[in-house]
């Protein structure tokens, strides 16, 4: 049509054919091929290597893996992606905040996987998804403060459920000694006084729960509280009759308490709320967390980039129609649902086919991110074929993972083709 000789038009596609034959070509035909080989590449195994991708549980469970990613990572990413252009062209600073959604970009997939390693950390000291977490449980279910106490020697309490209950029943006009060890002086309560040994009253149960132990040798009396030693501040005392609490109270700064005398005849108990165990956070690295936990990585990264292309389409929707749909007497709600997402469909569908064939490489986030103990419960197929291919040796089986991912995206790039070319003749 232009009149250009076919020498010349073959003569500048020579270099981009070389490239392509070199970079594409040759590596999937060599793929293909040495996947009916041998561990060695000298023996001929047939369809060996391919049986093993449905026999290997590794496989199994990086083809299922697989699977969640390609249902979930680009819904959740291509929705927030939404979510996010349509709200921020409502708002004036919608271009700054676009700015850092898009800024997780800019990191790579090595740098994100270093940086949500510690996000996810277990010690809620370090990372920062269980320091929010442990901050909201505890404001609803604060932890004890004496997760390691326990009676000492010569002690009149005995274990019961978790907790410690007294030997004897107690009774009014005398007072009660409730003491323990095992807390360090450190992690006493910032409230704990000096223990104070508590006076009899008439009609009333008294008594003092402290940390019995003094330290130095020969040093305090077992048994009584002494100068250096702090009453347990906070601690729940109850009074059990008949498998029933009739009373209950806390201990004072000093661990000094006081019951009624609905109490006389019943025992003493230290409930096991008095020794729970500080809460930790969630695994999120744990076997059972840790794919959802590697796909918020991934959302928090392409996030950003479903927004701006969604973002460029919506700047080409015809506000025309938007405002006729708001005359006819739609709410926004209706005019998102049924104007602007049907008009849109194209770029959603654009940004969801593109999320799903970067899925199924995905493969440095689950690597940097999974800690070894819970890898193979994260497993991905590009990472199974890098741990197949290196790892273990055995390359035969690593190209047959290579031709199945092959095989998977084909379908994917099929369907984006076919969409292409309905636009164009759109």
């Amino acid at each position: 049509m232009t009149g250009t000789r076919k020498a010349v038009a073959a003569l500048f596609l020579l270099p981009a054919l070389v490239l392509l034959g070199a970079l594409v070509v040759y590596p999937i035909g060599y793929s293909i091929v040495r996947s009916f080989y041998d561990n060695s590449g000298d023996g001929f195994a047939g369809v060996d290597n391919y049986k093993t991708l449905f026999t290997d549980d590794g496989i199994r469970t990086a083809l299922k893996n697989n699977v969640i990613w390609v249902v979930f990572a680009p819904t959740v990413s291509t929705a927030l992606g939404l979510i996010f252009a349509v709200l921020t062209e409502r708002v004036r600073w919608g271009t700054a905040f676009k700015l850092v959604v898009f800024m997780p970009m800019a990191i790579s997939m090595l740098a994100a996987g270093i940086i949500f390693r510690l996000v996810y950390d277990q010690d809620p000291h370090k990372g920062v998804a269980n320091a929010v977490w442990v901050g909201v449980h505890d404001t609803f279910a604060q932890s004890s403060a004496f997760p390691s106490a326990h009676p000492g020697r010569e002690s009149p309490l005995e274990p019961d459920h978790g907790g410690f209950v007294t030997a004897a029943a107690v009774h009014t006009g005398r007072a009660v000694a409730l003491p323990l060890v095992g807390v360090a002086p450190d992690q006493m309560p910032h409230d704990a006084r000096k223990a104070a040994a508590a006076e009899p009253q008439p009609g009333r149960i008294t008594g003092t729960t402290w940390q019995d132990f003094t330290r130095g040798k020969g040093v305090g009396r077992l048994g009584a509280p002494d100068p250096s030693e702090l009453g347990y501040a906070g601690m729940r005392i109850e009074a059990v009759k008949d498998g029933k609490v009739v009373a209950s109270t806390r201990a004072s700064g000093d661990g000094t308490f006081t019951l009624p005398a609905s109490a006389d005849g019943a025992r003493l108990r230290l409930p096991a709320s008095n020794f729970r165990e500080p809460y930790n956070g969630v695994e999120w690295l744990g076997p059972a967390l840790v794919t959802p936990a590697v796909i918020g990585a991934y959302v928090w990264m392409w996030a950003g980039f479903a927004m701006v292309l969604i973002a460029a389409g919506l700047a080409g929707v015809p506000r025309e129609l938007l405002e006729a749909a708001r005359v006819d007497g739609a709410n926004e709600w209706q005019v998102f649902r049924k104007v602007t997402v049907p008009l849109l469909a194209p770029v959603l569908a654009v940004v969801a086919v593109t999320l799903m064939i970067n899925v199924l490489k995905v493969f440095d986030l689950v690597y940097i991110i999974a800690p070894g103990s819970s890898q193979d419960d994260a497993n991905v197929l590009a990472l199974e074929l890098y741990r197949k291919g290196f790892a273990e040796g055995r390359p035969g089986v690593a190209s047959a993972i290579a031709v199945l991912l092959l095989v998977l995206v084909i379908p994917v790039m099929a369907f984006n083709i076919r969409r292409l070319r309905r636009e164009v003749r759109r």
